[in-house]
C-alpha cells in the first residue's frame, strides 16, 4: 500500500517538480538540462505580451474575488435563516456549482452572454441618443462575472460552515441588549467570521487567476495569464513558458497556504473562548 501511495504522488508531482527544474535551464530546450540558469524568468518577466495578460488575470482575479467574498458572505448569512429543507436544496446547488466541470459552466456562461447581449444591445441601440451606441461584448465584464459566479459558491460554503459554529446565543444576547441587527453583525458576527472570509478570498482569487477553461469561452480578445501559456505551449514549450508555470505555481501555493493559516485559526477558535 505504502509503494502504491508513493507511485501515486510520484505520478502527480514528478512533471511538476520537471517543470521547476528546467525554468532554470540554461540552453533553449525544455527537455535536455544544459546549466543552470535564471535568464528566462528576465526573459519572461520583460515580454510585454507576457505582462500585459499578467495583468488583465490580476484584475479580474481581484475583481471577482471581492465579489465573490461579499456576495458569498452575504448569501451564507442568508441561508442560515432558511428552514431545513430549502437550505438542503441550496446547499446542493452550491455543491453542484463547484463540482460541474468548467467546460460546461463555460460553454452555459457562453450561451447566456449572447443570449443577453442580443436583447441588451438592440435595446441601447434604440434609446441611445448618438451615430454610435455602445455595445455590450466579451471581456473583462463577462470573465469577471463568470469567475465571480462560481467562485461564490466556494467562499459561501466556507463561510457558511463557520456560522453554523457560532450559534445563535451571542446573536439573540446581542439583541437583547438592543443593538441593531447592523451593529451585531459590525462587532459581534462579522469579528468571528472574518478568517473565513478571508480565506474564501484567497481561494477565489487563485481559482480565478488559474482558471483556463472558462477564461477560455468568455475571455472574448481579452488575453489572460493562463490562455497566453496555452498558446505559447502551441508553439513550442521552452524554459521561458516553464519559468511562467513556476511562479504561477508559487504564488497559488502562497496564496492557498496563507487561506490554509487562516481557516485553520479559525477551526481553533470557539465562541466558548471568544
Amino acid at each position: 500500500m505504502r509503494a502504491l501511495i508513493t507511485s501515486v504522488y510520484l505520478f502527480l508531482y514528478a512533471p511538476i517538480a520537471l517543470v521547476v527544474l528546467f525554468s532554470f535551464n540554461a540552453g533553449r530546450s525544455a527537455s535536455e538540462f544544459t546549466g543552470f540558469s535564471t535568464q528566462w524568468y528576465g526573459k519572461a518577466l520583460a515580454n510585454p505580451f507576457l505582462v500585459t495578460a499578467l495583468q488583465n488575470s490580476l484584475i479580474i482575479a481581484l475583481t471577482s474575488a471581492t465579489l465573490a467574498a461579499v456576495f458569498g458572505t452575504m448569501a451564507a448569512l442568508g441561508l442560515e435563516r432558511l428552514g431545513s429543507r430549502a437550505r438542503l436544496l441550496f446547499d446542493g446547488l452550491l455543491a453542484a456549482a463547484i463540482v460541474v466541470p468548467g467546460v460546461v459552466i463555460g460553454i452555459a456562461t457562453l450561451v447566456a452572454l449572447v443570449a443577453v447581449f442580443g436583447a441588451v444591445n438592440p435595446a441601447i441601440a434604440a434609446l441611445w441618443p448618438g451615430d454610435k451606441p455602445p455595445q455590450l461584448g466579451l471581456g473583462y465584464g463577462s470573465i469577471i462575472a463568470a469567475h465571480g459566479l462560481f467562485t461564490m459558491a466556494l467562499v459561501t460554503m466556507i463561510v457558511k460552515a463557520r456560522i453554523a459554529t457560532l450559534g445563535r446565543d451571542i446573536v439573540e444576547a446581542s439583541a437583547d441588549l438592543y443593538a441593531t441587527p447592523l451593529t451585531t453583525f459590525r462587532d459581534i458576527v462579522l469579528p468571528q467570521i472574518l478568517p473565513s472570509v478571508l480565506a474564501g478570498f484567497l481561494l477565489a482569487f487563485t481559482f480565478s487567476f488559474d482558471d483556463f477553461i472558462v477564461a477560455f469561452f468568455v475571455a472574448g480578445s481579452k488575453t489572460t495569464l493562463p490562455i497566453y501559456v496555452f498558446a505559447s505551449i502551441r508553439r513550442g514549450v521552452t524554459p521561458e513558458v516553464n519559468a511562467i508555470a513556476t511562479m504561477v505555481l508559487v504564488a497559488s501555493l502562497f496564496l492557498i497556504l496563507v487561506a490554509r493559516i487562516l481557516m485553520r485559526e479559525k477551526t481553533k477558535k470557539s465562541p466558548a473562548g471568544e
